[in-house]
């Protein structure tokens, strides 16, 4: 695929490219004397001018200096030696994960005389090989990068600051992608401490902070130090605002008005949305008790995004008042026909369109299919009308028209959304040497989703998640800078519903909206999920000479607990065939098909049901990293920044080893040790995936000044992402935790309640969670095992991260010092991403092999038309006569099932079971980066980019799903 890309903003602030490290800023230089030669052994001190904290560093015996870890914001730097006159630097613009460099040239003179000197923040960047950018949020305001009531918080997205750079797209959460790596693969930092969401990865909203309580956005996209890993799409950095020592705040509103309707339109909505807030900062004072100046500071910010909408009208389709008392006349269509040709069963009768069938004249057909007789008038007789269905269907509105379909007009009705983000930091300075800060923030969102139905009818599913964020850190400077930070991230998702769930065919009435396929009527989610993410990472720096070095190392543990109670009351499912003319049916081509699925509602007559116990899972990973990375300046032209980083990353795994997966070479003993059965990692004391333990990742980078206002800079390293996260294990793959029985001609009824309650009359024990054992497939009635859905397999090696090799040349060049062009080659490549298209281990595909070893011909229709014939058909029997008893296929197996599954290697699964989270996907990306940067007078910035590129993607898909 080829991209080419053309961005030109111009914002009121400036918007300044970075190459550099850190999650927070870095100062560092040479000091040498008038004739160039080094000083060593000088003061250094940076004073955050906004807070009065200082950072101090001596000049080393190469006249090298480093201030690390520096919290964004404007600084002042002074140079002090005995001898010389004090150095001065003032407005130096600090950002995260940026190295500015300040050389002091000292005059000879009294410490009690100082040269100040004044000039512009450089844009020239000379400190690394790094490619990251840096946004002020203050421009994202004054651009339309940001817009109010996108995604399902509504609030303003920082991840759309990327429409600002080279080498992204972004759409919305689930489209962000990097130098054309998988969407959603990226990792977001809040203040250094990981805020990647760990439920969906791609839903970044439900834990967002507020875009007003930030200071600055960092974003990395290439040859990042060691420091950085486990992310594949980039780095996401957000600075978070810090009181100073003068009160100040701010009021905000960003109001939309949105009208949907137009005139002359039947259905007009109206819509409202805006975004309020307000922040205050300063120093903590109590009065005469505690003056906090220069030393404790708070920031306050509250954001809350309302949306109010009102749906005037709206058209569904319910039952008609004849649909109710079981006469479905009005639906009974033409005949159908087979191949051209009027379709007659086998005993000569015209076979129509809708023709409801009576399901206690079941029977066996000569060629061994089941038929039915057709009810007289297409009316239902009275005495087959399930009470229970007829109960359930009181719940209903009637119609408000004649019309079989779109027949009710839903009264208004009105939505909401809210989102509330409250934040605060403090920060504290006890003393040069010790600092302290703490931040917390809450992401609140609640919404009813209401379409117009009343429950449980209404397939509405409310909305309420509550996100926390915490994150204290300590700074300690003695030799060497120590910064240990400890962060805790929660995020609470409640979904409580009760709902009756079916499958209903609205374009021939019945339950639904007015178009064909619509969803199931019922919220179909009883669940909460809590995910709970505790982080930890320590940092230790010094400067030697001419190098600063600088370890470190990440710990981050997260619990996943799923309480589900979806399947606890069962999802019963109906389709047409329970009142359709039986199996005959199958595989004859008919143009269309007999029965209606609210016909088998009304019978009572279930297609399947899906039931489970409740569920209480506890899902859980863990990942750590060390490193060590050195910033070399190797000349005061070249600086050389090298480093290596290890991560090791596991794949989630139930606590209590309740998590299931297929086994394909295990007895099952419920089909007499045929093989094909299921595992429980508590139960086989094994582990269904295999972590990778050689994730090691070597960097390097440099940056050259060729010339005073031309810089060559070039980075190569290996990256390792994260491994798969919970979307394949959510609540809503219900084969992990929830048996399914499927029926066919069985079927059972809507007035037997749970099939596996006690006393049921099936026969079935008692669903117990979990129960470790094989339970594949179930026994539906008596002797009756029919195949159940393909069972879920995890890949063995599923927990192995993808792996990025990415590199970058490039040349910067200071035309004038306001003026800043520069362009890059920047290329990757991607191994190991999740790919479950590339997957080719189809353990249960009736394979053409297969079929000739049974005497079949593919190219035969009669052996084509065979395959999909009930094994008890004569025509089966006398091709395969052991077929002729069921049981040698496996115990209990159905005698309608068709021929084709009767053969495949596992016949207790229907269909390929899916293989989660296979590491097989590749990505290649090659690109031209070019930006250009003019810096006005009175903040007034003009820049623009381009990006020509080049990518390919075999198999792999965004961090969202794994199935």
């Amino acid at each position: 695929m080829r991209a080419l890309s053309l961005l030109l903003a111009v914002c009121l602030v400036a918007v300044p490219a970075a190459f550099a490290q850190t999650d927070r800023g870095t100062i560092t230089g040479t000091v040498s004397d008038a004739t160039g030669a080094v000083i060593p052994g000088a003061s250094i001190e940076a004073k955050n001018v906004g807070t009065g904290a200082v950072y101090t560093a001596g000049s080393s015996e190469t006249g090298n200096f480093t201030l690390p870890q520096l919290p964004a914001g404007t600084y002042e730097v002074s140079v002090l030696l005995p001898g010389f006159k004090k150095f001065v630097r003032p407005g130096i613009a600090v950002q995260v994960a940026q190295v500015v460099r300040i050389d002091a040239a000292l005059e000879v003179g009294a410490n009690t005389e100082s040269v100040t000197v004044e000039a512009a923040a450089p844009l020239l960047k000379t400190e690394s090989g790094e490619v990251s950018h840096n946004i002020q949020t203050d421009t994202l305001d004054s651009l339309p990068a940001l817009t109010i009531g996108a995604g399902a918080a509504g609030i303003r997205n920082p991840l759309a600051v990327v429409t600002l750079l080279p080498g992204t797209t972004f759409q919305n959460d689930f489209t962000l992608r990097v130098n054309g790596m998988p969407s959603s693969s990226q990792a977001i930092r809040i203040e250094g401490q990981d805020a990647t969401n760990g439920l969906w990865r791609a839903q970044n909203q439900i834990n967002q902070p507020s875009v007003d309580s930030m200071q600055e956005i960092a974003v990395q996209t290439g040859n990042y130090d060691a420091e950085y890993g486990q992310a594949g799409g980039g780095y996401f950095n957000y600075t978070m605002k810090s009181g100073t020592n003068n009160y100040h705040g701010a009021v905000f509103d960003y109001f939309v008005i949105g009208d949907t309707g137009r005139a002359g339109q039947h259905i007009r909505n109206r819509q409202r949305r805006n975004e309020w807030g307000f922040n205050v900062g300063g120093p903590i004072a109590f009065g005469k008790l505690y003056d906090g100046h220069n030393k404790s500071f708070f920031f306050f910010n509250l954001d809350q995004f309302r949306e109010t909408r009102f749906t005037s009208n709206g058209i569904y389709t319910v039952p008609t008042l004849a649909y109710r008392r079981g006469d479905f006349s009005a639906a009974l269509g033409p005949q159908l026909t087979i191949g051209g040709q009027p379709a007659v069963d086998p005993l000569g009768r015209p076979v129509r369109q809708n023709q409801l069938y009576d399901p206690r004249t079941t029977r066996r057909a000569p060629d061994g299919t089941t038929i039915r007789d057709p009810f007289p008038n297409n009316v239902i007789d009275p005495a087959l009308l399930d009470p229970v269905a007829a109960k359930i269907q009181a719940l209903l509105p009637n119609p408000t028209n004649d019309n079989l379909i779109n027949n009710y007009s839903i009264p208004g009705y009105s939505n909401f959304t809210h989102t509330t983000v409250p934040s605060f930091k403090i920060d504290h300075n006890f003393d040069s040497k010790n600092k302290l800060s703490f931040y917390f923030t809450l992401n609140r969102q609640r919404s009813p989703n209401q379409n117009g139905f009343t429950q449980p009818w209404s397939n509405a599913a409310p909305l309420a998640s509550n996100s926390y964020t915490y994150r204290i850190n300590y700074d300690r400077t003695v030799s060497t800078f120590d910064q240990s930070t400890l962060g805790w991230r929660s995020n609470f998702y409640v979904n409580y519903f009760p709902n009756v769930n079916g499958v209903f065919d609205a374009a021939r009435g019945g339950i639904g909206s007015s178009v064909p396929g619509a969803p199931t009527v019922g919220s179909g989610f009883m669940a909460q999920n809590k995910d709970m993410k505790p982080t930890a990472n320590v940092t230790y720096t010094w400067v030697k000479g001419n190098h600063s070095i600088k370890m470190g190392a990440d710990l981050i543990v997260e619990g996943i607990q799923t309480i589900n109670s979806t399947r606890a009351n069962g999802i019963i499912n109906f389709n047409a065939a329970q009142a359709g003319i039986g199996t005959w049916e199958n595989g004859r081509g008919l143009n269309s098909t007999t029965g209606l699925s609210y016909a088998s509602f009304l019978m009572g007559n279930t297609q399947g049901i899906t039931v489970s116990q409740l569920t209480n899972a506890r899902l859980g990973n863990h990942s750590m990293a060390f490193y060590a990375q050195d910033s070399w300046k190797v000349t005061r032209k070249l600086t050389v920044n090298y480093g290596l980083r290890y991560d090791y990353v596991t794949l989630l795994k139930e606590q209590y080893g309740r998590m299931q997966s297929a086994n394909f070479d295990k007895p099952n003993p419920l089909l007499n040790n045929r093989l094909g059965s299921v595992d429980y990692e508590g139960q086989c004391n094994c582990s269904f995936n295999k972590n990778y333990p050689w994730a090691f990742g070597p960097r390097l980078s440099m940056a050259y000044q060729v010339m005073e206002k031309t810089v060559f800079r070039a980075g190569a390293g290996l990256a390792y992402g994260s491994a798969p996260n919970n979307a394949y294990l959510s609540y809503s793959v219900p084969d992990f935790y929830s048996p399914t029985a499927s029926f066919s001609e069985t079927f059972s009824s809507l007035s037997d309640g749970n099939i596996f309650g006690p006393g049921n009359r099936f026969g079935n024990a008692p669903i117990v969670w979990p129960d470790f054992s094989p339970h594949y497939p179930f026994e539906v009635s008596p002797g009756n095992r029919p195949p159940q859905s393909p069972f879920i397999s995890i890949d063995r090696h599923a927990g192995r991260p993808p792996r990025i090799f990415q590199w970058s040349i490039g040349l910067q060049r200071e035309l004038t010092s306001n003026l800043l062009v520069e362009a890059a080659y920047v290329g990757n490549r991607g191994v190991w991403w999740t790919a479950p298209v590339l997957q080719s281990r189809n353990y249960n595909a009736l394979t053409l092999d297969a079929i000739r070893a049974n005497g079949l011909d593919i190219n035969s229709a009669a052996d084509r038309a065979l395959l999909l014939t009930p094994i008890s058909s004569p025509q089966v029997i006398a091709r395969f006569p052991n077929l002729a008893n069921p049981n040698n296929v496996y115990p209990g197996f159905p005698a309608s099932q068709p021929l084709n599954q009767a053969l495949r290697p596992y016949p207790q699964w229907l269909g390929i079971p899916p293989f989660l989270g296979p590491p097989l996907g590749n990505t290649w990306y090659d690109s031209l980066q070019a930006k250009l940067t003019q810096r006005f007078s009175h903040g007034l910035t003009l820049a623009a980019a381009y990006t020509f590129s080049k990518e390919l993607v075999n198999g792999s898909n965004g961090d969202t799903s794994y199935l």
